[in-house]
């Protein structure tokens, strides 16, 4: 009778928890494209609202109107500088996920060799009864033979 693996649970755990890794992971990589395709909206926005402004002021522009315009300009600089900062923690918390992954994945390794191991020895036990089965029956019977001549 095969014997069971002993860290059994440890390894499920393990799977268990790089399962949790992955979809994690995940979640943060589509996270992180969000937040970049924010980024990239706010960029573009800026350089469209920064077109007409230069053209509205080849056309004159009052004073009223040109600090209106430069308000909204510093306030969308602010915007894109705070998004910046939203997108490299975003990569930060991506490249921890991947790192957590891997971590897991390396866990779920070393227990599978452990069971791959502790199988093959199972087996080479089984083996070797089995064998010790065969050779106690075939000398059984050689014995059965010699005492019926």
């Amino acid at each position: 009778m095969t014997e069971q693996f002993p860290l059994q649970p440890l390894l499920d755990l393990a799977n268990n928890r790089m399962d949790d890794a992955a979809r994690r992971l995940g979640e943060l990589i589509a996270s992180d494209r969000a937040v970049e395709e924010k980024l990239a909206l706010l960029v573009e926005y800026r350089q469209e609202y920064q077109a007409r402004f230069v053209e509205t002021a080849r056309n004159g522009i009052g004073p009223d109107a040109w600090r209106n315009y430069s308000a909204f300009l510093a306030k969308l600089d602010e915007a894109i500088a705070h998004q910046q900062g939203v997108v490299t923690e975003s990569k930060r918390r991506v490249e921890q996920g991947q790192q957590e992954w891997v971590d897991q994945r390396n866990k779920v390794k070393a227990f599978d060799t452990l069971s791959h191991r502790h199988q093959t020895q199972q087996a080479r036990k089984e083996a070797k009864q089995e064998q010790r089965l065969t050779d106690e029956h075939a000398a059984k019977q050689f014995r059965d033979r010699g005492s019926e001549e």
